[in-house]
């Protein structure tokens, strides 16, 4: 069994290497970049705009290489990758609202698929040794038996996203089987659930959505409130990115692997559960239920099985306990005080996973 890379030696590991995020400005993205600045990388960021007002990565205004275009757009990724010659590649651009798929799935399917096809086509070309491949829990074949899904199982989607992602894995796969052999880049892939915490201010999503109706005074509009799915914090899945990461950007190829990033049987948990715990922290929100009567399907039950992750990575969803109190937390601060609070919980959740 190959040797755990501790959680210290993951973040000393990209100290002066050259990253580029792709969707950097999006949620995700925008905690990452910090994230890496804050490690001392030299961050590349490349992506098409700046998605949301407000936005997370203009309220943090990041040091960083920040450039737009289309990652659809296999000359622009050519062009970035071959001046930013980077170490690692984290690719998160996409288009990642399953609702949105519904109405426009053909720019889903072209983001979402020729865009990593651009990258990773750019990043072998060009002779990058690491890509990091965000895809999600939703690449499952989900038969709603209840079940944890791992690595191994069967991938589906009934969807647009969510088969533009099972897509994308087996693009990866196709890389590792049939390019990369030798090693001479090593990709892998990240399939982590339903990601919550501070700045995020995308549309149809749940966290966004109370938190705007909190402070905003409108009622928030749920759909599915028995669905149940697996909850963590942002910066639980960002950790495991930068261990696969550190890995990949090592040499090993062990790495270079399909990894569930989710959180344990008991954080995966229904809609109103959720709506309760952030109700009783915020009592001024109010809730309006209103099924969704289009008939588009939309799983009612998901859950990841992150064993691998668990024993190989030494990862663990650190914050599960309080990813609700920390992301009302960020949104709170901000609202009353004008400030994101990123730094100070990400030195927070640092100090605590290197002890």
């Amino acid at each position: 069994m190959e040797a755990v890379v501790s959680a210290a030696d993951a973040l000393r590991g990209f100290a002066g290497k050259r990253v580029l995020v792709t969707g950097h400005t999006g949620f995700k993205g925008s905690w990452l970049g910090l994230w890496l600045t804050r490690l001392g990388a030299v961050v590349t960021g490349y992506s098409d705009c700046i998605p949301t007002d407000p936005s997370h990565f203009r309220a943090l205004d990041l040091h960083l290489d920040d450039r737009r275009g289309d990652v659809g757009n296999p000359a622009a990724v050519d062009k970035v990758i071959a001046e930013t010659k980077p170490d690692l590649i984290f690719h998160l651009a996409a288009q990642a609202l399953v609702r949105r798929a519904y109405s426009d799935p053909m720019q889903t399917w072209q983001t979402n698929t020729l865009g990593t096809l651009a990258v990773l086509e750019a990043a072998r070309r060009h002779g990058v040794g690491a890509v990091l491949v965000a895809t999600t829990d939703k690449v499952y074949r989900n038969d709603e038996s209840g079940r944890r899904y791992s690595e191994e199982d069967e991938l589906g989607g009934s969807d647009p996203y969510s088969a533009s992602k099972a897509c994308v894995e087996l693009m990866c796969r196709s890389y590792r089987e049939s390019f990369v052999r030798d090693g001479s880049m090593l990709v892998a892939t990240v399939r982590a659930g339903n990601v919550i915490g501070g700045g995020d201010w995308a549309e149809d999503r749940l966290l966004p959505d109370l938190m705007r109706a909190a402070f905003g005074g409108s009622p928030a509009v749920i759909r599915n409130p028995q669905s149940t799915r697996p909850w963590q914090h942002v910066l639980d899945v960002l950790a495991g990115y930068l261990m696969i990461g550190a890995r990949l950007m090592a040499g090993d190829r062990d790495g270079a692997d399909a990894w569930n990033l989710g959180p344990r049987e008991q954080a995966s948990i229904r809609v109103q559960d959720l709506l309760d715990a952030v109700s009783a922290q915020m009592p001024q929100l109010k809730i309006e239920l209103q099924p969704d009567a289009s008939g588009r399907h939309e799983s009612g039950l998901l859950q990841l099985d992150s064993t691998k992750a668990m024993t190989r990575l030494a990862w663990l969803p650190r914050w599960e306990g309080e990813m609700i109190e920390r992301t009302i937390a960020w949104y709170r601060a901000f609202h009353e005080e004008g400030r994101p609070i990123s730094a100070d919980q990400l030195g927070e959740y640092e100090a605590g996973w290197t002890q």
